[in-house]
């Protein structure tokens, strides 16, 4: 019996040891968080506007063209840090770009996108989160790509990167943009 009660720890960490390790050995990121939506329609969601805007955001805006969705709020610092790349995405090459703000007062999101600019064609506000789950999201910033029929085609959770962008993002939206 004692050696049993000697063994067990043991046991318990080659048990782990080869849990953590198969992965590594069949070649998988562990960095990669899995999305169940990929390829499937997005969720089905209703937005309300920020104040003083009328353009909230709906699953049914999503068809009809190529389209980043990307979800931030004001409190996010990476949110920040990718900014200056999504405004690029929407004003140098023209791809169209849209934004729920997570979980964020509405006034606060209303002054960073006036102090950081504003690259988002439309914006609903995510009070509760809800949106959010569905969409499978794990924290802001994330980002999804959501080709023409409104399939989510593409993941990214966290900042995006300019290697990202040019290296991943850009060839994507250019194959799903025909």
């Amino acid at each position: 019996m004692r050696r049993i009660v000697f063994l067990l720890p043991l046991i318990a960490f080659a048990g782990l040891a080869i849990w953590v390790a198969v992965p590594l050995v069949r070649g998988e990121d562990p960095s990669v968080l899995p999305s169940a939506l990929i390829d499937q329609p997005a969720p089905d969601f209703a937005l309300p506007a920020l104040p003083g805007r009328d353009d909230g955001l709906a699953s049914a805006d999503l068809g009809g063209e190529v389209t980043l969705v990307n979800f931030f709020a004001s409190w996010c610092v990476p949110c920040l840090a990718e900014h200056p790349l999504l405004t690029r995405l929407a004003r140098e090459d023209g791809i169209r770009v849209l934004g729920i703000a997570y979980k964020d007062e509405p006034t606060d999101t209303m002054a960073w996108l006036t102090q950081h600019g504003d690259p988002y064609g439309r914006i609903g506000v995510d009070l509760d989160g809800r949106a959010a789950i569905d969409w499978g999201v794990y924290g802001v910033p994330e980002t999804f790509l959501v080709d023409a029929d409104g399939r989510i085609r593409f993941r990214h959770p966290g900042p995006l990167t300019p290697d990202l962008v040019d290296e991943t993002l850009l060839p994507l939206l250019q194959e799903l943009a025909g």
